[in-house]
């Protein structure tokens, strides 16, 4: 097959990556050595494995069979990490990557493998997993859930920064306006003028952004713009260290003023205002059509990102759990409701249980809006032990966790005893929830049921479900 080269970046300046934990870096600078290797397979960060001088090799953008030429970015005591800078032969599962930005910016890191391929080495990853830390695999692999892979994305966070390094000032010699999101392995900025995993309501304004921060005269005082597109409207969140006269306020009004449905948010300090429209709550929203449920939330609030596989999501975690008319659930790390508001829907009684206080107001908040009253949210902290809390007492039939990427293995200790029917755990990091697996197999429970989900087409990030049953 004929060399290809693919638009990676080669600029033998770039910083390497920081050292991981747990990972000595070597003394030595990364080498200047150019390499052939042949990728073995993918790790579980979906990074290529090739071996040389009997040294572990770690390759961005390389995919397993694949023959590469590569760059070093960094010399460790164990194992080295490298980017592919030419692919001699390339694997089938290879892809050009749709995105012109994909050479530099961080936000997407498999855009050169096809999507199958993507959601398949998921897959393999947390059956991986599940092998290594619990020395197990689930009676059943539940099929992928899968949607469109473009315009997917709800939420993101732009940096806004005006870089003064000579070869990027502009002709007139001024320091030039960068605005997207970070570089692979930098903090640097990557200027992007289109985001195909963005939906195309605000990817195709990212040009006007653009030269809208550039014409605020306190353009450089706007660290990032964040933006939240909820299925009713979409809300910018514009982010400035020191206030902004009122002719940029005004700049800003103009623009949002001229998108149908869109909302404009200030904000100097930790909290947000709204100044845009002027009346009507701050607040977005997204429908759960099945469960005929539709929850608001602030544009700062935790929520999915990707609306398509969230309903796949609640619709999977609901049947799975399979709450009865006579049963009580527990929904811990519930957020503002995603999974809670449909259990209510099918359960005698629902706990909401969540850390964050703010969140736990917006349960309530939208199980008013939605007229369940056989609901409660409770803030507490989960890795303390909760099961004397009044709320506690009454004990659980089931039980669904959806916990962050550190995990629950505090939580899957002390709910062990509620004796729950069946758990089913909502995961965003494959390798915790393997941990935590091994935990409640002790504790008597058996792996029924496991998969994944796309979450985060392009990336690799690997969202996972599991079913854990009584034995």
């Amino acid at each position: 097959m004929p060399s290809r080269r693919p638009p990676f970046p080669t600029n033998k300046s770039r910083k390497a990556a920081p050292p991981k934990r747990n990972s000595k870096p070597s003394s030595n600078k990364p080498s200047n050595a150019t390499p052939t290797v042949t990728i073995e397979a993918l790790s579980h960060e979906v990074r290529g494995i090739a071996r040389l001088e009997g040294k572990t090799l770690f390759v961005d953008n390389a995919l397993p069979g694949e023959t590469v030429k590569v760059r070093y970015l960094a010399n460790r005591a164990k194992f080295d990490e490298a980017a592919a800078t030419e692919v001699l032969e390339a694997a089938p599962e290879r892809q050009d990557p749709p995105c012109p930005h994909f050479a530099l910016c961080g936000g997407c890191a498999l855009q050169h493998m096809r999507p199958d391929a993507q959601i398949a080495a998921k897959q393999k990853i947390l059956l991986d997993q599940l092998q290594r830390f619990a020395r197990i695999s689930p009676d059943q692999v539940l099929p992928p859930l899968t949607a469109d892979i473009a315009g997917y994305r709800s939420k993101a966070r732009l940096g806004v920064r005006y870089v003064k390094e000579a070869h990027k000032k502009g002709a007139d010699g001024k320091p030039q306006l960068v605005l997207g999101f970070r570089e692979k392995r930098s903090n640097n900025l990557t200027d992007i003028r289109e985001c195909l995993v963005m939906p195309k309501s605000f990817s195709s304004q990212l040009p006007q952004l653009h030269a809208l921060v550039d014409q605020c005269r306190e353009g450089r005082h706007i660290s990032h713009i964040e933006v939240a597109v909820g299925e009713d409207a979409t809300a910018l969140v514009v982010r400035h260290l020191k206030p902004l006269p009122e002719t940029d306020v005004q700049l800003w009004l103009d623009f949002v003023q001229q998108q149908p449905d869109w909302h404009l948010y200030l904000q100097a300090e930790d909290t947000p205002h709204k100044i845009w429209p002027e009346d009507g709550e701050e607040r977005l929203s997204y429908a759960l059509p099945e469960f005929d449920l539709t929850m608001h939330f602030h544009p700062q609030d935790f929520v999915q990102v990707n609306f398509a596989i969230n309903r796949q999501m609640v619709h999977r975690a609901v049947e799975l759990l399979d709450p009865q008319p006579d049963e009580r659930v527990l929904d811990l790390f519930c957020g503002l409701g995603n999974f809670t508001l449909p259990l209510a829907k099918r359960a005698a009684e629902v706990v909401g249980v969540e850390g964050a206080l703010d969140l736990t107001r917006r349960g309530r908040e939208n199980a008013e809006r939605n007229q369940l009253d056989n609901v409660q949210f409770q803030a507490a902290d989960l890795t303390e032990d909760f099961s004397t809390s009044p709320w506690a007492r009454g004990g659980f039939d089931k039980i669904l966790l959806d916990p962050p990427r550190t995990g629950a293995l505090e939580v899957v200790r002390n709910i062990a005893h509620f004796g729950a029917k069946r758990i089913v755990y909502v995961s965003c990091n494959p390798a915790t929830l393997a941990r935590d697996t091994a935990e409640l197999l002790q504790r008597g429970y058996r792996l029924s049921q496991a998969g994944v989900m796309d979450m985060f087409p392009h990336t690799t990030h690997v969202e996972s479900i599991a079913l854990f049953e009584r034995k």
